[in-house]
């Protein structure tokens, strides 16, 4: 077997990520195993780039890292690219829930959390604790879960401010697998504004639409 470091920490830090050629023809079983994981990460590189595989409880995440190469290689082409919430779309009743907590915190800032449990299948929402909320700041912790439970949604409000994400919001999110939500405009007698994206592998990444079953015209 090719060891690929021959530091220990090194060597247990690229068994994190491991990386796989895509095969010019059949499958690769590596590659397969990784895509049918409970949770964990790898490349797969083909004709196509260079493609993250992204598995959570609640995620299965394909995508391209790179454009195709110029160079020739002699891989196979690569599979399509993919986003789909393992955990299924989150029920109506929790965006409600969440935009009535956001909008009684007026003018200040909120936040909370949508989690999933991947043994019972149960959406819940989680108040976070608040260390400092006003009109222009809100400083919360993310919630501490037992093992079956995960975080989907981190969403938090401007008030009646912009919705869009600061440079905070980005520093916090770095390191983060989730969709990360956040709504402006509360006072807005017709509604709302809101922004959404998924982080994954430090990286933000447009979501097609609102994770909320029943809720596409808010997004």
């Amino acid at each position: 077997m090719t060891i690929l470091a021959d530091d220990p920490t090194a060597a247990a830090v690229l068994a994190q990520m491991p990386c796989y050629p895509v095969p010019p023809s059949g499958r690769s079983p590596a590659i397969d195993a990784l895509r049918g994981a409970r949770a964990g990460q790898g490349l797969a590189i083909g004709q196509a780039g260079v493609m993250l595989i992204l598995r959570r409880p609640w995620l299965a995440l394909d995508t391209y890292l790179t454009n195709r190469p110029h160079a020739y290689l002699p891989f196979g082409a690569g599979e399509k690219e993919r986003c789909q919430l393992r955990c299924g779309l989150i029920p109506y009743e929790h965006f409600a829930q969440i935009l009535d907590h956001l909008r009684a915190a007026l003018p200040n800032e909120a936040a909370a959390f949508v989690i999933w449990n991947e043994t019972t299948r149960e959406f819940a929402v989680e108040y976070p604790h608040i260390d400092d909320a006003t009109p222009s700041r809100l400083v919360y912790r993310t919630p501490i879960l037992s093992a079956d439970w995960h975080v989907v949604c981190d969403v938090h409000s401007h008030g009646t401010g912009p919705a869009f994400f600061s440079r905070t919001d980005n520093e916090d999110d770095a390191h983060a697998t989730k969709i990360s939500l956040v709504f402006g405009r509360l006072d807005w007698p017709d509604g709302f504004v809101m922004e959404s994206r998924l982080c994954a592998a430090g990286m933000f990444l447009p979501i097609p639409r609102i994770p909320f079953a029943g809720a596409d015209h808010a997004a």
